[in-house]
């Protein structure tokens, strides 16, 4: 006997099955001599017939009345519900009843692809629960028609078939069942960016389905519009979107296209805008407007840019002759045609004397800094011949200057240049010292005010400039048997004359004097009688005048001067000035000015540890002259490497050897000097922070996991000081001892931020630990102490967590998206409100407003000192409140403060005097930075939350 049993109640969260899963079949045993399950019509408490389903043998023993459901397609759905209203009589309430009536009965499922089953033996049955009524009745109930309805839901999860059978067993109660409604959820169709995502069934109990949005009418995808339907038939992390397309905007419904007189070039572009100047468009869904006559639009511009034209021609041209080399200067056109990007490109011609012939001037002469596409109104011309004429033609150009017929504006200069000034060398040396004399410019253009000389190491980019009044010098504290490269010029009232030529002295080995290389040009042979004379006239000069003749050491001359150069900055005394390793033209020589040369004799491999990018990571024991052994951990270098391999290898231990610091990795030495190249460092016994924490998850205190944190960050506050940025800070980077201290390691990709420790470095390429790095990093390739900050961030997650991989399997793209808008992971199991918010502010979208590791450092000082501060967790059931919470009363300070998630600052704000609610209403950033309230996002918080105390008296939102 069939009874439909299920009807559809309208939900858009759930979706019931079909019409032939609605009916029950009775299978009561046909041997018991009464009939069992009852189809049966009653009245509801309205008056409303209804029909129910009934059983109630309670007087016989031994009941087992069987109903069940015809086949139900589960149509996808991986997890079912099941709703079911009964009622059932209380057994006390049934006089002269044996004890083996009962007030519960049991619920079966069976799945089945066949949809035709007739029979199916009870132990194919597998269980969903015993049912028990919260509400029974009794006859004096029914009779006052009081029907006590009873509702249950069940459900089944893992379906995999194609459909099931639903069965109900009766084992002696009395029961009314009056429907069954069998249905799962799904999340419903819904629009959201643009993009329409579809009915989509869920998933198992806790697993999220992910779903692919469409792009609605007229538009695309700008990126990939995903969200992810939840068990219980909610949208979740919406990630992506849809935008309209060019010549489109968005409206309520979708996109609609642009009017006339407006444009949209670009689909990220929300909304269509008017025409730039000196542009229309007569048709509508325009995306670009078109220029009026005269007017142009370079490839490269923006289509919201204005049309322009060419510019007018250069103003005031001044010229300033130096012997043969000119300074050329001008005036902006009056007229640049609209746009910002003018640049002037100069020709050249030298004419000659009376019949102003002139003729292209070749590539002789040189442009400083470049002949065309300059940017400033300024150019110097060398290398010019002296007592020439020439003419010069400055041209002004923009960015429309080829699309336009009109002829370019010019403007010419003519110069004639003056006498050069040129120097002859000669010389003399010794193994520490070399002695120049030169002869002056045949015809100086003016007094001769003094000459310079530049001289330095071959090998090395250092060089050191002299300044004499003389024309002799000598060169002292040089290296025995080394190459020097000297260079000499004058100076008069003229200015500087060119250079007299290069040479190339080496120091001898012993203390002669050689004479100089007579292949040379620029060389006069010196005779021996020659430097007889030459030393005779100085010791006369020194002995009669008292005072120097040139041909000493420069500094000890009080009119000369003398100015150190390193790498093309000026070395000034005392100073300190960072060598990367990168600029050394071999890694050899960096190895050997930041690391310790180790014989390999001393090191003793024990075992192979790992794998690194380079080769293999062994422990081991070192052996140092006049100590025990210590046991290191050692990095080698693989077979067949190549030189960029060797140079980026030791590369960082080059890094790791100006670093000294016990929260960071000690290096020991190199081996260099045979095969295999080996990086030594200090062995930690513990290995990998994120490795060691999933072995022993939950085994340590939350203070033992702060100090980990606070020798992380103070390791890192020591590496942000030195100007370094990490850009690898990830706890599979930290490495732990027996001690469990913590320190920084891996420094392949680290990089020195010269000068400013605030500026950024820009990689060119290569891989990304997207999980980890700073948005901003991630989208520009810059990274600063603070992307570092945000990677500590993630490390804390982490260490709390125990070693759980940040945003789970998310993909890498995913996570780029939800972060950009706005998602935050959310605290882990057991871990303090303090850290979760430390956290949040280290994942602050402003660089700005992270906080540096100097106050990370003394934030987890404060938490170690107060371990009561740690006492609240941020996923406890009170910080799970639901958000319409209506506001707290408050009546002091400090309860103000619990309340915001600030009892950190309790003590500041008592020692600053603010100890009522009324003092702090007008209270000010300046005033909290005073008090030590540093972090901006803590100083928000509170701003924040003062304005809640204005407007509301004593009270505060929580």
């Amino acid at each position: 006997k069939w009874k439909q049993m299920v009807a559809d109640d309208g939900r858009q969260s759930s979706s019931v099955l079909p019409t032939p899963s609605r009916f029950l079949l009775n299978l009561s045993k046909p041997t018991l001599p009464h009939p069992q399950w009852e189809e049966i019509s009653v009245m509801d408490e309205r008056n409303t017939p209804m029909r129910t389903y009934q059983v109630c043998n309670v007087m016989e023993a031994n009941q087992n009345n069987w109903l069940r459901t015809r086949h139900i397609s589960r149509e996808g759905a991986q997890r079912v519900h099941i709703e079911i209203k009964f009622t059932l009589r209380d057994c006390n309430s049934l006089p002269g009843v044996p004890g083996t009536c009962k007030e519960t009965f049991n619920m079966y499922y069976y799945e089945s692809n066949n949809a035709n089953l007739w029979f199916i033996k009870e132990s194919q049955y597998v269980k969903i629960d015993t049912i028990a009524a919260d509400e029974s009745f009794t006859q004096v109930d029914v009779g006052d028609r009081v029907m006590k309805l009873n509702t249950e839901v069940r459900d089944i999860s893992n379906l995999s078939k194609k459909g099931f059978y639903l069965a109900f067993q009766d084992l002696g109660a009395c029961i009314a069942l009056v429907s069954v409604r069998v249905f799962y959820k799904k999340c419903p169709l819904t629009v959201l960016n643009l993009a329409q995502f579809p009915d989509t069934i869920t998933g198992g109990d806790t697993a999220l389905v992910e779903v692919r949005g469409v792009c609605v009418n007229a538009s695309e995808e700008f990126e990939a519009p995903k969200m992810y339907c939840s068990a219980d038939g909610g949208w979740l992390v919406p990630i992506g979107r849809c935008v309209c397309k060019p010549g489109f905007e968005e409206n309520k419904d979708g996109c609609q296209p642009c009017r006339p007189g407006t444009y949209k070039a670009s689909a990220t572009d929300a909304y269509c805008t008017k025409c730039p100047p000196h542009s229309s468009s007569p048709q509508e869904q325009a995306f670009e407007c078109v220029c009026e006559r005269g007017f142009y639009r370079a490839e490269t511009d923006p289509r919201s840019m204005a049309c322009t034209r060419s510019p007018s021609a250069p103003e005031n041209p001044i010229s300033t002759v130096n012997e043969t080399c000119i300074t050329l200067e001008w005036s902006p056109p009056r007229d640049t045609g609209g746009r910002g990007d003018v640049t002037y490109s100069l020709h050249c011609r030298k004419c000659s004397g009376d019949s102003r012939k002139c003729t292209p001037c070749g590539s002789s002469i040189h442009f400083v800094p470049r002949q065309f596409g300059l940017s400033s109104p300024t150019v110097l011309v060398t290398d010019l011949q002296p007592d020439s004429n020439y003419s010069f033609t400055v041209e002004s150009q923009n960015g429309v200057s080829d699309l336009s017929p009109t002829p370019k504006g010019t403007v010419v200069i003519n110069v004639t240049t003056s006498q050069t000034v040129s120097v002859v060398l000669k010389e003399r040396r010794s193994k520490d010292s070399v002695t120049l004399a030169w002869q002056g410019p045949e015809r100086p253009d003016g007094a001769i005010v003094e000459y310079e000389v530049i001289y330095y190491e071959k090998r090395e980019q250092n060089y050191t400039v002299l300044k004499t009044r003389s024309n002799m010098m000598t060169v002292e504290g040089l290296k025995p048997g080394t190459t020097y490269v000297f260079r000499v010029r004058a100076r008069t009232d003229g200015g500087y004359g060119t250079y007299g030529g290069e040479i190339e002295l080496e120091t001898s080995h012993e203390d002669v004097f050689p004479i100089g290389d007579p292949n040379q040009s620029t060389i006069l042979a010196v005779s021996i009688a020659g430097g007889i004379v030459l030393l005779v006239f100085l010791v006369t000069c020194f002995v009669v005048s008292g005072r120097h003749c040139g041909y000493i050491k420069a500094k000890q001359d009080p009119d000369e001067e003398k100015m150190q150069f390193q790498h093309g900055r000026v070395k000034l005394p005392g100073s300190r000035i960072y060598i990367h390793p990168h600029t050394y033209e071999d890694p050899n020589q960096a190895v050997r000015d930041f690391a310790k040369e180790i014989d390999a004799s001393n090191i003793r491999i024990e075992r192979v540890i790992g794998a690194g990018e380079f080769g293999e990571v062994c422990s081991g024991r070192l052996r140092v002259q006049g100590k025990r052994e210590i046991y290191v951990a050692i990095k080698s270098l693989k077979a067949g490497y190549s030189d960029k391999q060797r140079k980026d290898f030791l590369s960082e231990a080059s890094i790791m050897g100006q670093f000294d610091h016990p929260n960071i990795i000690r290096l020991e030495g190199v081996v260099t000097k045979c095969k295999p190249v080996m990086i030594i460092t200090e062995f930690m016994e513990n290995g990998s922070l994120d490795t060691f924490l999933k072995k022993h998850d939950g085994q340590f205190t939350v203070i033992q996991l702060v100090g980990m944190l606070r020798g992380i960050a103070s390791g890192m506050k020591y590496l942000s000081d030195m100007s370094y940025v990490h850009r690898d800070l990830a706890a599979r980077n930290i490495l732990v001892n027996s001690n469990l201290v913590c320190k920084v390691s891996d420094f392949g990709l680290s990089r020195v931020l010269e000068d400013d420790p605030e500026a950024a470095y820009t990689t060119r390429g290569g891989k990304i630990p997207i999980r980890w790095t700073a948005p901003e990093a991630i989208a520009y390739r810059k990274f600063t102490s603070a992307s570092d900050v945000w990677s500590y961030g993630i490390v804390m997650w982490e260490v709390i967590s125990y070693g759980e991989r940040p945003y789970w399997e998310m993909s890498n793209q995913d996570v780029i998206k939800a972060i950009d808008e706005g998602y935050r992971l959310p605290a882990p199991m057991d871990c303090p409100v303090v850290l979760h918010q430390l956290m949040l502010d280290c994942w602050e979208k402003g660089r700005s407003d992270r906080p540096k590791f100097g106050q990370i450092v003394t934030i987890l000082d404060k938490l170690i000192r107060n371990p009561a501060s740690l006492r609240e967790l941020a996923n406890s059931s009170a910080c799970r409140e639901d958000p319409s919470t209506p506001e707290l009363s408050v009546n002091t300070v400090d309860e103000w403060l619990e309340a915001i998630k600030m009892g950190q600052y309790k003590e500041n704000f008592s020692s600053a005097g603010y100890v009522s609610l009324d003092s702090i209403l007008y209270i000010s950033v300046s005033e909290l930075a005073k008090m030590g309230v540093t972090l901006a996002g803590h100083q928000k918080k509170i701003l924040s939350s003062v304005e809640n105390l204005q407007s509301q008296g004593t009270h505060v939102q929580v």
